[in-house]
């Protein structure tokens, strides 16, 4: 009898033992599925914030206050919300390098920038010159149908501009280490050999030849400043291959500007934008890229990244929509101590209720 009491036992302990690893089994599962339908919820909400900063990017641009409208040149403007905030940053494609039209000391001046060895800096900028050129031509070190198929490619060159600059990867020696650091610097909607300086970020400042470290810590350092107080933005001009500096106020004539005892002088740079207004804010006619990143207050993050450009003809939206990204993987984040330097405006989310 006492026998069969213990068997009874050990069955209910074991049985006990089975039902708590099922609870505990079951209760995780529970608990796995609320973060994970929590998460999907700060997803979908970050991503929501994200669209309307998109559309604040919009109206901000056609704001009818020049002081008010908000600028292309890499400024970020910030708009807090009661459990968030979003970050937008507004880049033209003028103040990028067109891959399809930047000469040669341009295209060195930013092959530069990746990785490689100088032989295979060489070799890729003379196969971009020989892909979008019509000719079948090879360039020294340069690239055409021959030799992709020396390389065991299935395809040529294109013998054209390019369309996008993801075409740029199918250049004979490009890959995603060469083409990752270029992605934010080029562009194919500028439509011109040089870059607009007044719209272009320190990242291409840095790139382009004659250009001086000081001198440009010195613009980007006014160039928010005139943003924050609502002034001209400081323009460039080229004197015997040298970019000077100059900025007026409102009613002045240009004036120069000094860093570190030496003179930056000036006058309206012939390459800057002659499509801004007068406070520097941005021409409608050019394609611009939109980064809106909004940050929850349980550190959720959500970014888009959108290329625009002004619609042409009656329609329903005043912008035609080129590019859509979600969350691009390689972008780093606005809310960094890095890009609080570029922040010009903040805002309180019901300043936009009206």
């Amino acid at each position: 009898m006492s026998r069969q009491r213990g068997f009874a036992l050990v069955l209910v302990l074991w049985v006990l033992s089975l039902l708590t690893i099922m609870a505990g089994s079951f209760a995780l599962s529970m608990r796995r599925e609320a973060a994970i339908v929590t998460g999907s919820s700060s997803n979908a909400r970050g991503m929501a914030i994200a669209e309307s900063g998109l559309a604040l990017a919009e109206l901000m641009l056609m704001h009818p206050d020049q002081q008010q409208r908000w600028r292309t040149d890499s400024s970020i403007y910030q708009v807090d919300y009661a459990d968030a905030s979003l970050r937008i940053q507004l880049l033209a494609e003028t103040g990028k390098i067109d891959i399809n039209s930047a000469d040669e000391q341009m295209l060195q001046g930013l092959i530069a920038q990746v990785p490689v060895e100088p032989e295979q800096q060489t070799r890729l900028i003379n196969a971009i010159l020989d892909w979008r050129d019509a000719d079948n031509l090879v360039r020294i070190d340069g690239a055409e149908k021959k030799e992709y198929k020396a390389a065991g490619l299935s395809y040529q060159p294109g013998n054209k501009p390019f369309r996008s600059i993801e075409e740029l990867q199918l250049v004979l020696g490009m890959n995603e280490q060469v083409f990752k650091p270029l992605e934010n610097l080029i562009t194919v909607y500028a439509k011109q050999p040089k870059v607009d300086l007044v719209q272009a970020p320190k990242e291409v400042l840095q790139i382009l030849p004659g250009m001086d470290a000081a001198l440009i810590d010195t613009y980007i350092a006014a160039r928010r400043d005139s943003a924050i107080n609502g002034l001209a933005a400081p323009t460039f001009v080229l004197r015997d291959g040298v970019y000077t500096l100059s900025v007026a106020e409102p009613g002045e004539a240009p004036r120069t500007l000094r860093d570190s005892g030496s003179v930056k002088t000036g006058r309206q740079s012939a390459l800057g934008s002659e499509a801004n207004n007068a406070n520097g804010a941005p021409a409608l006619s050019g394609a611009v890229t939109i980064i809106s990143e909004a940050l929850l207050d349980d550190d959720t993050t959500a970014t888009l990244k959108v290329l625009i450009k002004k619609a042409g003809g009656a329609g329903s939206s005043p912008f035609q929509i080129l590019k859509w990204q979600r969350n691009p993987a390689a972008d780093e984040s606005l809310f960094t101590d890095e890009k609080d330097e570029s922040l010009v405006r903040q805002y309180a989310e019901p300043q936009f209720n009206d």
